[in-house]
């Protein structure tokens, strides 16, 4: 299939340019009013022509966002037929990609997904006299606008903002003032190249600690490049892992249901009573359509259904100032319950025959095994050639154990792959 975890993501190039334009007018054959944005890639805005393109020859009216976050553009898409975020979120600059989404925000579930590859091998062309139209729209501004009617600080609170030169820029920081912060800025211009790598890894912010320290924020938000995820430091400067910035939400907003990936913390259990689902947030966007009442996953995407089931983290980067504005983040997360996680990737060429030899039924679903004191978790990557071991124990040994196992079945199954091909 065509399409990962999250979308459409390539190495940019004349194919994925021939794909956007095929994408679009497939989309549009079901969809005949279609919203469309960007992140700040250098390649965005030629893909963007190639959808548009590709939905106004199938005959659809196109509302177009511009430079704009993908739950932003998922925002915009309530009172359309679909929408079309042109990103590849967290990759490096060199890929690009496709998000499609549904009105209430989700991402294309798989038969969606299976329905559009059907129709690239279709001609959605019409004649003259009913090729579609583009107009613009302030996408920016209403889902602003929504956001504030939906959080509100306390009091005053300083703090530090990365846009990571990508889309959140466009939004985050004057939301973030409108709400009644004071922002400290960092790498928050649309130039559509990333001063740091884009993932809201601790490892790509070393210098975010310090300033929140320095400036005595009361924390620090940090997005990846279309601002669909969301990171954080507390009034320490310490990075909050996913895992308990899930947590975190979970609490303030009182929610006893939750829905998460099979790759967070068992430690999510004792908040909440908990669903998980593959890793990827349209799986746990599909499984909130019908339980729970916030949701997640420990890379950073935050889904809150009263607002949108696309991950949002802007307007978690505004509820996070609102928490900072009533508690001692610090304070709440010491609190919380914590076990060692440990986590490590592999690159493979060829994650799928990997997969299959360890018995997976799907390669980025992976395997799972589970004991009373701990689990590991091998799965390949939706969106990169990695294959990744995540591993969890209520002791630092236990978690050792338990990924020492699952790297052991990994490279059990890696000399059978190779076997085979030989």
């Amino acid at each position: 299939m065509l399409f990962g975890s999250s979308g459409i993501r390539q190495e940019f190039g004349p194919g994925l340019v021939l794909l956007a334009l095929q994408v679009g007018a497939a989309t549009a054959s079901s969809a005949p009013c279609g919203v469309v944005g960007r992140d700040t890639r250098t390649t965005s805005e030629l893909l963007e022509h190639a959808v548009i393109a590709g939905m106004v020859s199938a005959g659809a009216a196109v509302r177009r966002c511009g430079i704009a976050p993908t739950p932003t553009v998922a925002y915009a898409t309530r009172d359309a037929d679909a929408g079309c975020m042109i990103t590849a979120s967290h990759n490096p600059e060199s890929y690009n990609g496709l998000k499609l989404l549904n009105p209430d925000g989700s991402a294309f579930a798989c038969n969606q997904q299976v329905a559009v590859e059907d129709a690239l091998a279709e001609s959605h062309w019409v004649s003259w006299d009913e090729q579609g139209r583009i107009s613009p729209i302030d996408a920016v501004g209403a889902h602003r606008e929504a956001i504030l009617d939906a959080v509100s600080l306390s009091r005053p609170v300083t703090a530090v903002l990365d846009c990571g030169n990508g889309a959140g820029s466009v939004i985050t920081p004057d939301l973030l003032v409108e709400a009644g912060a004071s922002v400290i800025e960092l790498n928050c211009n649309t130039s559509g190249r990333f001063a740091r790598p884009s993932e809201p890894l601790e490892a790509n912010l070393p210098y975010i600690g310090d300033l929140v320290r320095k400036r005595e924020a009361a924390c620090a938000v940090i997005h990846d490049g279309d601002a669909d995820r969301m990171m954080a430091f507390d009034d320490r400067g310490r990075y909050i892992d996913g895992d308990h910035l899930l947590m975190l939400f979970a609490k303030y907003l009182d929610c006893k249901r939750v829905v998460t990936t099979v790759d967070a913390t068992m430690a999510i259990e004792e908040v909440a009573e908990v669903h998980r689902t593959p890793v990827g947030d349209s799986f746990v966007s599909e499984e909130l359509l019908t339980w729970g009442d916030f949701g997640g996953e420990a890379s950073g995407s935050w889904i809150f259904p009263s607002h949108s089931y696309c991950p949002d983290g802007v307007y978690a980067a505004a509820l996070l100032c609102e928490i900072a504005s009533e508690w001692s983040i610090a304070e709440e997360l010491d609190r919380m319950p914590r076990y060692t996680l440990l986590r490590e990737s592999y690159r493979v060429t060829s994650s799928r025959e990997i997969m299959a030899a360890m018995g997976a039924d799907d390669p980025t679903h992976g395997i799972r095994f589970d004991d009373d004191d701990g689990w590991y978790l091998i799965r390949a990557s939706g969106t990169e050639p990695k294959i990744r071991i995540t591993a969890e124990g209520r002791t630092p040994a236990k978690a050792k154990e338990m990924l020492d196992a699952g790297s052991t079945v990994f490279e059990r199954a890696r000399r059978a792959a190779n076997r085979g091909v030989e």
